[in-house]
């Protein structure tokens, strides 16, 4: 098994041959990992289309010769049942620490933005999980998102370890919580009253705090990937957390965004996590979740 900045790379991908599986297949061929990295290419097929098993064979042959012309150790694995539940369980049995996976298979309802298969990949997977996007068209721009958190910096360690092609341009982004909102509530016979809030002079404090702790955070992050080499930008942004880096990665032209699953704390967790769902959704990108990273 190969190693890259000493950790062993061990790959799942799946590839059920629809456009976005293709996208993901690409992705994985820019990425330069060492060679004889180990990648199993999967797909699970129903039992109405056993008459289309040796056309899957071939394909999933095709897609691991051109992987193993990279140098990669690639091997097929075809298996009968549904495709969400043989996928987890493959990745259960034999541990992959990477899983690259399209945004939708070819059985995805028309509209919608992730397929089933990948959401719950994404759910219940036992490590991280890259969802790729169609159309691809490179990695030039990669974005870390942090809050500081466990799963923030397990996000980073990836990262350094993470193959990029060269040349991409890697930024690291944080937002600040929204600005403070005074709240309304009902008074005592004199209709809504406004709740107690700080004044102007202690909300410009907290302010300039909340800015000095990001910046801090951004500095700490950018020095860690920075000794990994992985040199990278920052970008400091206050208000809703989806919304800001959504905006950001329509401006930027991000190609791939980078989150942990989990947040500050136990209601943090609870957001972090609608936020990593979220990107996967809307990002409009690929979007590579992290947990559980051994060390290493």
């Amino acid at each position: 098994m190969a190693e890259m900045n000493g950790f062993h790379f061990k790959i799942l991908l799946g590839d059920d041959r629809s456009e976005h599986a293709l996208a993901a297949v690409a992705l994985l061929e820019d990425l330069p990992f060492a060679p004889g990295t180990d990648i199993t290419v999967f797909r699970a097929f129903y039992p109405n289309q056993s008459t289309d098993l040796t056309l899957m064979e071939a394909a999933l042959n095709e897609t691991c010769n051109r992987l193993r012309n990279q140098g990669l150790h690639a091997k097929p694995e075809l298996v009968l049942g549904f495709p969400t539940e043989k996928f987890l369980k493959y990745a259960e049995e034999n541990m992959p620490n990477l899983i690259i996976i399209g945004a939708k298979g070819l059985r995805a309802t028309k509209g919608i933005l992730v397929g089933g298969v990948a959401q719950q990949v994404v759910e219940y997977a036992p490590c991280p999980v890259l969802v790729v996007r169609a159309p691809y068209n490179g990695l030039r721009e990669v974005m870390l998102v942090t809050d500081g958190s466990a799963s923030s910096r397990q996000a980073v360690h990836f990262l350094g370890r993470l193959p990029l092609p060269a040349g991409a341009r890697l930024w690291v982004m944080h937002v600040l919580p929204p600005a403070a909102i005074p709240m309304m509530f009902p008074g005592m016979g004199m209709g809504n009253m406004p709740m107690a809030f700080p004044d102007s002079e202690e909300i410009g404090a907290l302010r300039l705090q909340e800015e000095k702790q990001g910046e801090e955070l951004l500095n700490s992050t950018l020095e860690a990937l920075h000794i990994m080499g992985k040199p990278a930008e920052a970008i400091l942004k206050r208000g809703d957390a989806a919304t800001e880096i959504m905006a950001v990665v329509k401006k930027r032209k991000i190609d791939l965004l980078i989150t942990g699953s989990r947040g500050l704390n136990p209601i943090m967790g609870w957001m972090m996590g609608s936020l990593s769902r979220k990107l996967v959704h809307y990002a409009g990108c690929s979007v590579l979740v992290v947990r559980n990273v051994p060390p290493g």
